[in-house]
């Protein structure tokens, strides 16, 4: 009896993309792997390409070399319309909400249900309402009413009512773009919860972040960048949170400053070592 093994088709992957500018290197030969119910974590300072990326998989910018499939079918996004369509959806930063409206109708914006037809057509309050609280339930986010201003949530609540949003219109793929940066230690966790409950219902999520501690909280695949290149891309069983954490902080770059710095020390009366 033969034992037949199927291999599971990345909702995401690139293979050697890059990016470039005119002469300047903004992505250079990176590669990732999304997977259905996995959190893959994109980690790098400020000015690694962490931006770039997002980008390229939203479809804002097109890649200029490599390979970018979704679900196994190579692909150029000209446009986020594009991404959306084909399940990818991208919760930014800077939430794209309306402050001053309910939270059902930042839960809506932009995909309204109507009733009635001609001059009787009109906004289905009541459904986007039942919805909206249903749907943030779903996600065990439990909001004392859904009719007050979405601005006077808390920005882990917010990003959390994206994430709800996200996975109510068929998102297959949830690129989460630094979601706890602003936040503090209590706010990260309940985020870093939600991230997890949607990874929990089947999606790919793509983590960026510049924490390794939130990264190896939840995350299953590690892609670390450096000004544009990638210098590192492990799964969770083959790195420690110790090592993430070494290799966030500069590695063998910390590790020479460390040596320079204790070289410097030098005692009262004594000169420096010339050498």
């Amino acid at each position: 009896m033969t034992e037949t093994t199927t291999q599971q088709t990345a909702l995401v992957e690139l293979d050697g993309v890059s990016k470039f500018y005119g002469n300047i290197k903004a992505l250079e030969d990176v590669s990732l792997l999304v997977n259905a119910g996995e959190i893959t974590c994109v980690l790098g300072d400020n000015g690694a390409g962490k931006s770039t990326l997002i980008k390229i998989i939203s479809g804002l910018h097109q890649h200029d070399a490599g390979t970018f499939r979704i679900e196994g079918e190579e692909t150029t996004l000209t446009k986020p319309r594009e991404a959306l369509d084909k399940g990818i959806a991208t919760v930014y930063q800077d939430l794209a909400v309306v402050p001053l409206m309910p939270v059902w109708r930042n839960f809506f914006l932009g995909s309204e249900p109507t009733k009635g037809a001609g001059p009787l057509k009109r906004l289905d309050v009541q459904q986007m309402r039942e919805t909206t609280r249903a749907e943030l339930l779903r996600m065990g986010i439990d909001l004392r009413d859904v009719d007050q201003p979405i601005g006077t949530l808390s920005g882990g609540e917010r990003q959390c009512v994206a994430i709800a949003r996200a996975v109510h219109f068929g998102a297959k793929v949830l690129v989460l773009d630094e979601p706890t940066a602003a936040l503090g230690v209590k706010q990260s966790g309940v985020v870093l919860k939600y991230v997890a409950a949607a990874r929990d219902q089947g999606l790919g999520v793509v983590l960026i972040t510049h924490n390794p501690h939130h990264a190896h909280l939840v995350g299953d695949r590690f892609v670390l960048l450096k000004r544009g290149a990638m210098f590192g891309s492990y799964t969770k069983d083959e790195i420690t949170l110790d090592e993430l954490t070494r290799q966030m902080a500069g590695g063998s770059e910390l590790e020479e400053l460390s040596h320079e710095l204790q070289r410097a020390q030098v005692l009262p009366g004594e000169l420096p070592d010339a050498s």
